[in-house]
């Protein structure tokens, strides 16, 4: 073997798994998203700039990909990130809030408000303050904690003098 020119083998599976998740990482830090891997042949001119260009490379480098068992985006693309279960439950979630009224809401503004109250009385009166009108628009949120009933509230005053209203 000339030291000047050593040969270098292919890369092992494991290796090449690395070099293409730090591939995927970089792409995901710089782009927020990855937009140029689709497949393994999307990987091969990073590889043959390291090693020469042959078969052997070529399906170790697809044997990697394989392995890492990467799901793919509505376009197509590797998401390095997150498992297929992941990916599955993630647009199961979107689906769901697609299908209904929801929204993000900002408590920033919230106070909370603690109502005592025993446990066995707590999901019924929480869907009787679902129900009522006095109270619909006196909260944002309603928990069933220990102990009681925990309530955010941008109207705090309101929300107070309505529930001692009922305390007396």
């Amino acid at each position: 073997m000339n030291p000047k020119n050593p040969v270098r083998k292919n890369p092992s599976r494991e290796v090449c798994e690395q070099i293409i998740r730090r591939i995927l990482f970089t792409e995901l830090s710089e782009h927020g998203k990855n937009s140029h891997f689709k497949q393994a042949s999307d990987f091969m001119g990073y590889f043959e700039s390291l090693y020469p260009a042959s078969d052997g490379l070529t399906k170790q480098v697809q044997r990697a990909v394989k392995a890492l068992q990467m799901p793919k985006d509505e376009n197509g693309y590797f998401i390095p990130n997150k498992t297929a279960l992941q990916l599955k439950q993630e647009q199961e979630l979107s689906r769901l809030f697609q299908q209904s009224s929801s929204s993000l809401q900002d408590l920033s503004g919230c106070e909370p408000v603690f109502l005592q109250l025993d446990a066995a009385f707590m999901d019924h009166a929480i869907y009787l303050f679902e129900q009522c009108d006095t109270f619909r628009n006196s909260f944002q949120v309603l928990v069933k904690c220990s102990g009681g009933l925990l309530f955010y509230t941008r109207k705090k005053e309101q929300l107070l003098v309505l529930l001692e209203n009922l305390l007396k």
